[in-house]
Order: C-alpha cells, then sequence, then structure tokens
C-alpha cells in the first residue's frame, strides 16, 4: 500500500476497512499530542510509518478507534488491522471526520490553528481550545479543512490575509499522505513475529495479546484475570484501569522486573507473570487505595498521568502492613512534585523506570530513597495561564489542587460533594470566577478568560445563579458570613471582587503557586 493520504484514510475508516485489533491497546493520546501531531504534519516532519495488516480472515475480536465504533467491512474485502499508528489514525480521523458520532464529549477532537503564530519550528501553532470559547479572530477550527460547507462557514468572517493563510494550510493538508508500510498475510504467526520485532526495535507498542500467550496455562488467562480486576475496581471509577492495556503491561513489568520499558515488556517469562500476578493485583489495587484516600482521585480520568499509578503499584505489591506516616508522606510529595513540573511529559521510561526503583527502595527501607527528593519542587511560570481543558495535564494537576483545598459552594457555602463532581468530571462543574460575558465587556482576550486561573470549582446550578456579571454583583448572591471562607476555600484572592481583571490574576496566580509549592513541599496546601 502506498502512503495514505488523510482524505483516503477518512473514507477508508468510515467504510471499516481500516480497523483496530483488540490486542492493540485503546486510543490514550491527549489533547496536547493530537495538536502536535497536527503540527508535525503541517511542518512536514516525521512522526513515524503506520503498519497496517492486510487479510481476508476477520478477527472475532476487535476495538473501537478511539471513541468511533467503526461500521461492518464489506463482506469478501480484505481489511487493514493497525499494528502501530492507532494514536495518529485515531487523531486525524477524530479531527478531521464529519460522518461518524463519537461516544460521548472528547476535547481533543478540537483542534484550532493560531493565524497569529509565528512559523516556529519548535512551537506549536495548533492547539486544543474549547470549541464554545475560542476567539474565532484568531483561532480556526482545522475540523472544517476536509468539508466543503464547513470550510466556507468558518472562513466567511475572516479579512483577505486569513483567508490566504488559512487556504495555504487547509492545502498542506489535503495534500498530506501519511507514511505507510503494509503486511499483507492471512498467517497469524507472521504478524506476531512482525509485532515483537517491531517492539525489539524500540517502538513502544502494546504487546499485551502477545504477553497473554506467553503467560497462558490451562488455569492462568491473564486477559482473563485483568477482566476480573477491572470488575473489582468498578465499584471504584477505575474499571478503566483494567481496560488499558498499555497501564496494566507497564505495572506487570514494573512489579516483575523492576523495568518498564517496552523491551522489558518483550522479555517477561510467562511463569514470572502467573507466579507473581497476586502481588500485580494487590499492588494496582493498593496504589488505587492510596490515590482516592490521598487525593481523591475518583477515577483514571483525574490522574494527572496514568503512569504515576506503577511506582506506585511496585510500593504496595507485596506489604499487606499499614503505610507509616514517613512513606505516606515522600509518596505524596513525590506525586506532586511528579504532576507539577510534568515529570511523564517527556523522558517517560528513564524517570518511571527511576521512581519504579525508588518506590521499591522505599518500601523494602534497605537504604534511604530519593523518590521524592529526587524530583524537583519546581513549577512553570505558565502554568496556571494554559488554558482549561480537562484532558490536558495541566487542567488535571490543577483541579486536583482544588480538590485539597476542599472548596465550599458560591451560593450556599456548603462543602462541595467532590465524589459526584469528580466521578462526572465534565466541563459542567468547573466555571470562570471572572465571567466571560463580563470580562468581554472588559476588552479581555479569550485566551486569557479562558486561563486555568480563572476557574473554580462552582456547578452549572451555582453558575446559572451567579449569572455572568462583575463579581462585585454576583457578590450580592453569595452568603455574606461564607464569602471569606469561600473565597478561601476556592484558592481565590478577594481582589477579585475589584472587578478589575489583571490584579485579580495575577494575584490569583500567585496564590495558586504558594499551595503548589506547599503541596510539592510539605504535603498539603497551608
Amino acid at each position: 500500500m502506498a502512503d495514505l493520504p488523510i482524505r483516503r484514510i477518512l473514507t477508508d475508516i468510515a467504510a471499516g476497512s481500516i480497523r483496530i485489533p483488540a490486542f492493540q491497546r485503546g486510543f490514550v493520546w491527549d489533547a496536547e499530542h493530537v495538536a502536535y501531531l497536527m503540527d508535525s504534519i503541517y511542518k512536514n516532519y516525521p512522526f513515524g510509518a503506520v503498519i497496517l495488516w492486510r487479510t481476508k480472515e476477520k478477527l472475532n475480536s476487535e476495538r473501537n478507534l478511539g471513541p468511533f465504533t467503526l461500521p461492518e467491512a464489506r463482506e469478501d474485502y480484505p481489511v487493514h488491522y493497525v499494528l502501530d499508528g492507532q494514536q495518529r489514525l485515531t487523531s486525524i480521523f477524530g479531527v478531521f471526520q464529519t460522518e461518524l458520532v463519537p461516544d460521548g464529549e472528547h476535547a481533543w477532537t478540537n483542534i484550532f490553528f493560531d493565524m497569529e503564530a509565528k512559523d516556529d519550528v519548535q512551537e506549536s501553532q495548533f492547539f486544543a481550545l474549547d470549541a464554545d470559547s475560542y476567539d474565532p479572530k484568531r483561532y480556526f477550527p482545522i475540523s472544517s479543512f476536509f468539508d466543503v460547507t464547513e470550510f466556507r462557514n468558518a472562513t466567511k468572517e475572516l479579512n483577505d490575509d486569513q483567508v490566504r493563510l488559512i487556504d495555504s494550510v487547509q492545502s498542506v493538508f489535503k495534500e498530506a499522505a501519511i507514511p505507510t508500510q503494509e503486511i499483507a498475510t492471512d498467517d497469524r504467526s507472521k504478524v506476531a513475529i512482525v509485532f515483537e520485532r517491531v517492539n525489539r526495535l524500540g517502538v513502544e507498542l502494546d504487546v499485551f495479546q502477545l504477553l497473554t500467550a506467553w503467560t497462558w496455562s490451562e488455569d492462568f488467562d491473564l486477559q482473563e484475570k485483568f477482566a476480573s480486576l477491572s470488575e473489582e475496581l468498578r465499584p471504584f471509577g477505575f474499571a478503566d484501569v483494567g481496560e488499558d492495556n498499555n497501564l496494566l503491561l507497564r505495572c506487570c513489568s514494573a512489579i516483575v522486573a523492576g523495568d518498564a520499558s517496552p523491551n522489558a515488556f518483550v522479555n517477561l517469562r510467562g511463569v514470572d507473570v502467573r507466579d507473581k500476578f497476586d502481588d500485580i493485583a494487590h499492588g494496582i489495587k493498593g496504589a488505587i487505595d492510596f490515590l482516592r484516600t490521598e487525593f481523591s482521585i475518583e477515577t483514571l480520568a483525574n490522574l494527572p498521568y496514568p503512569a504515576s499509578l506503577v511506582p506506585l503499584a511496585v510500593f504496595f505489591a507485596k506489604d499487606t502492613r499499614k503505610i507509616s506516616n514517613d512513606e505516606r508522606h515522600t509518596l505524596t510529595l513525590w506525586f506532586w512534585r511528579s504532576a507539577f513540573t510534568r515529570r511523564y511529559s517527556a523522558g517517560v521510561v528513564r524517570n518511571l523506570n527511576r521512581d519504579i526503583l525508588e518506590a521499591a527502595a522505599l518500601r523494602e527501607k534497605k537504604r534511604q530513597t530519593t523518590l521524592a527528593t529526587g524530583v524537583s519542587a519546581s513549577i512553570e511560570r505558565d502554568f496556571f495561564t494554559k488554558p482549561f481543558n480537562v484532558s490536558t495535564v495541566n487542567t488535571k494537576t490543577f483541579l486536583a489542587m482544588l480538590v485539597q483545598a476542599e472548596p465550599k459552594s458560591f451560593v450556599s457555602g456548603q462543602k462541595v460533594s467532590l465524589a459526584k463532581v469528580l466521578q462526572q468530571y465534565n466541563r459542567n462543574e468547573f466555571h470562570h470566577l471572572m465571567p466571560r460575558a463580563y470580562a468581554k465587556t472588559m476588552g479581555i482576550e479569550n485566551d486569557r478568560v479562558n486561563g486555568l486561573a480563572n476557574f473554580a470549582i462552582i456547578s452549572a446550578a451555582d453558575n446559572k445563579v451567579l449569572g455572568g456579571v462583575a463579581p462585585s454583583k454576583y457578590k450580592e448572591k453569595m452568603p455574606a458570613k461564607e464569602t471569606d471562607a469561600i473565597l478561601t476555600h476556592a484558592l481565590c484572592p478577594q481582589s477579585l471582587f475589584l472587578d478589575d481583571f489583571d490584579t485579580f490574576i495575577g494575584e490569583r496566580i500567585d496564590k495558586l503557586n504558594a499551595a503548589a509549592f506547599d503541596l510539592m513541599n510539605t504535603g498539603k496546601i497551608e
């Protein structure tokens, strides 16, 4: 198969001829990954070939393509199963397709081109933004590139220079072709060999199905074991852990071999996984219990980095004893430092393996551990100016911090029911402190209004009561005796009620930074 134009990818996936085998991991990219892929395509940067397996033998078990349920393939026609490149193909299809309806809301499909950004070899010109609140004079929705009607509607308010710019950007994507390699065979053993060899070359694929085969015995089926674990975790909101094959593989490999690299996956011995499965299950359940108890993390979606579950699973894998206060303190500092420094956004395997080693040292007490002290207690200056988007690391970390402050309702003054907020984890539970409608009258740019520092845990019902008026006006609807406490528990300065956006945002960022440093250095907000 020759390189695939994006238009062909959209057509073939929508027709069901490109499919996802069950042994592939699910879609795990966040909005930032998707935006960077679009930037790479636009700048013609290399991003790896897609590997497809062409066969007439349809598999009994398949996955959806991310949130999209694929139609059945045509009878008697070969299908193409994705062996490598699912994240890229799902991203491309999700951003540009208009035929299939996704299951639920997915912010990562809302990718925009920044028309004011300068050409830069390093910085991305594409961003994931809230589709309901972006600035159309600056950001253009690239989802319209392959839909004539939508493209016409999206460009009608642009000036001539902007139209020329967007036309040139659109033409890049219309002409772009995704590098593709094809394996044409009905021999599954050959596919397994290719899969393993690609892993040995350092490309991180999910080998869960292969590991299942390697560990299988008459009384042990790894897939069934994890399916059972998933059901055990479901009442606690963490069933997704049992469905994330890549995360499970990392936990297996970390506990069995002390190494979470792709090469370690391939070299795991089936007998070792079988013998240590109770440790693996105990470690995962212990890690989840710790996250729920210490940080009110109610679902996997709340975690800034799902990978942080791996070192925790290593720590909780063997011991049934009660965790000591010193151990709890060390794990807490490590969690916050890893989140605020965006530890697993780069050098993932290197950092993960170091943390696995230190988590084991903390558990075994054979030497002084540097699990927490080895991670910088620092935060980027613009951390809280990044856009609010519940799928990004910054937003998840920000919300986890707000939860630690035990927020109160802006209308009743009562403590917010965090379990409900975090289990639902949708945009309706979080709203602007300086309302968007009011900020617009003040001429404040959407980018700044939609930054993290302008958000708090405010329910849709409370937000409706407060209205889109100036803070000094909606203050009248807040319980007077509780107003100071409400602001304190929202990590919000009194300057909110001065109705001066710049003053308020500056002081809110100072408060948020101070709280972040408290968490990274003491484990609690002072």
